[in-house]
């Protein structure tokens, strides 16, 4: 990985140790995932806004153990037991997969602010989720040196998949 520049008053062409952060790959899936959620989710219950903000956080908590699992289990070394400090390196390294839906969710919160009934409250947050997987897909692009027209392609690949769950979304009349 390439480290990021200099903070402002070190020498120049000293680089800082801190490596720059180019893996968005959980912000994206996770982004991905709380697409989906919310394409598939219905309006039942009392409570259909609070349902759809717990079911985003409560998927995002969910997916993100099982890929911290599912790292530890597969990045394993023969005859060297898992340690509290690998464990909390994949799950910090995960963690953006529970964040993706923080931000859905809180569009779905907030919605009635916007006199929003349960549909236009699925739709924003279905939007927030797409878009933010949009952004974060083109600024991991970004961050790791790739050209314009890269960063525009992850971009546009991103939009395409989000765009599949809208198209489902609105197949399925939800």
């Amino acid at each position: 990985m390439s480290s990021s520049p200099a903070p402002t008053g070190r020498p120049a062409g000293e680089e800082s140790h801190r490596p720059r952060r180019t893996d968005y790959a959980g912000a994206v899936y996770g982004s991905l995932l709380a697409a989906s959620v919310v394409a598939a989710a219905g309006s039942a219950g009392d409570f259909p806004r609070l349902h759809l903000v717990v079911l985003l956080l409560v998927t995002g908590v969910v997916f993100w153990a099982a890929h911290v699992y599912a790292h530890l289990a597969g990045e394993r070394v023969i005859g060297r037991p898992v340690d509290r400090r690998e464990v909390r390196r994949v799950a910090r390294r995960e963690w953006s997969i529970v964040e993706a839906a923080v931000l859905p969710a809180v569009a779905a919160a907030i919605s009635p602010l916007f006199g929003l009934g349960y549909t236009g409250t699925a739709w924003l947050a279905l939007v927030v989720a797409v878009a933010q997987q949009v952004a974060w897909a083109t600024l991991g692009a970004i961050r790791a040196g790739a050209s314009r027209r890269m960063a525009a392609g992850e971009g546009a690949v991103n939009l395409v998949l989000g765009l599949v769950i809208v198209a489902t979304k609105a197949a399925l009349g939800h």
